[in-house]
């Protein structure tokens, strides 16, 4: 069996797969760093989790009192969402490329660190079995030089500085569901804590709206979203370069603005002018960005939502394709992440074989 580990940046989710890589078991802890609930199939419990390494132990845990022990699998992958300009296929985790991932952290310093907590929390405890890594930027790299340079001097742009998108394993997942049926252009939204959208024409991306990080596109639960450079770098200048990325990547964005929530769900069911405002801009940006990638496929031939308020609010899916009827009246679909299959089949193939 092979075991997925997809950490985010308060949350841990897992996915067991055995024989043809058929789903056995799911899970998640949410809340990490505080009270949280464990879930484990059908059963959950409340839990207090001190951090990601206490979270990734806990889950072990549950899963051999369920009867998976470590030592009853194949490997254990990773989702890992920055792999710099070099690491862009999916990967056996060796020392070298684990030091690799570490020094691209930077780029994605919400979820980067989590990852690398759950990789070494495997070599602690089981130091031989193999471990592998999909790349949210993978599906991204064969975009356009003109869509991923930005116009900086060329020392500059040498050093890895360039548009490298992500959601990549959600949006690879996407086009494999619609199979033979994959309109040509696509406008996928990954809408859920991270939000970012992808033309892909053909099954391809073409373009994708965050960029170096994933702090840019539009609003997010606690994510600033696209801010211009010069403000940045005032705050920078005043508050401090910590400072201004903990409140850029922490305090902002859904939260930011509605001062109470960084939930969808609760924004939608509060009344205050503050959660509409949020949600407005929500909406507002979306389709803002929308626009520019349906520029870069040069028209819209179906949209697909996923993640989770693409997936589960009808209301915001609602008001999106509303804003969007200008590019013409197109089929909507609404498609589930399936991240930890994706990144399953990745890490057969690497092995060679089924789980």
């Amino acid at each position: 069996m092979i075991l997925v580990l997809n950490t985010g940046s308060s949350s841990l989710k897992i996915g067991l797969f055995g024989a043809d890589l058929a789903p056995v078991l799911a899970g998640s802890i949410g809340g990490i760093g505080g009270k949280g609930t464990l879930r484990l199939g059908t059963r959950s419990r409340p839990v207090t989790t001190a951090d990601h390494d206490d979270a990734v132990a806990q889950m072990l845990a549950a899963l051999a009192d369920a009867g998976h022990p470590l030592s009853s699998l194949r490997a254990v992958a990773h989702r890992v969402v920055q792999g710099g300009p070099d690491l862009r296929m999916p990967c056996r985790i060796t020392p070298e490329t684990l030091e690799q991932i570490a020094a691209c952290a930077p780029l994605a310093p919400l979820h980067t660190p989590p990852a690398l907590a759950g990789i070494r929390a495997i070599n602690r405890l089981a130091p031989d079995l193999p471990q592998c890594a999909s790349f949210d930027t993978a599906f991204h790299a064969g975009q356009p030089a003109v869509a991923t340079t930005y116009a900086l001097p060329a020392r500059i742009r040498a050093r890895g500085i360039r548009r490298y998108g992500f959601h990549g394993l959600s949006y690879a997942g996407l086009v494999e569901s619609f199979g033979a049926a994959l309109p040509r252009r696509l406008l996928a939204l990954h809408l859920g804590a991270g939000v970012s959208l992808c033309a892909i024409v053909e099954g391809r991306s073409v373009a994708t709206s965050m960029g170096y990080s994933p702090l840019s596109g539009p609003v997010m639960a606690t994510r600033s979203g696209d801010i211009d450079a010069g403000a940045v770098l005032r705050l920078a200048a005043e508050d401090g370069i910590a400072a201004t990325d903990a409140m850029l990547n922490t305090q902002s964005g859904l939260l930011g603005l509605s001062g109470k929530s960084a939930d969808m769900r609760a924004l939608l069911a509060d009344t205050s002018p503050e959660a509409r405002f949020a949600v407005e801009h929500f909406v507002y940006w979306v389709c803002r960005q929308a626009g520019s990638l349906i520029s870069a496929m040069q028209g819209l031939d179906a949209l697909a939502f996923t993640g989770g308020i693409g997936e589960n609010s009808p209301e915001i899916r609602a008001r999106i394709t509303e804003g969007l009827l200008w590019a013409g009246k197109v089929p909507v679909h609404v498609v589930q992440a399936e991240e930890e299959h994706r990144i399953a089949r990745d890490a057969a193939a690497l092995l060679g074989g089924a789980a």
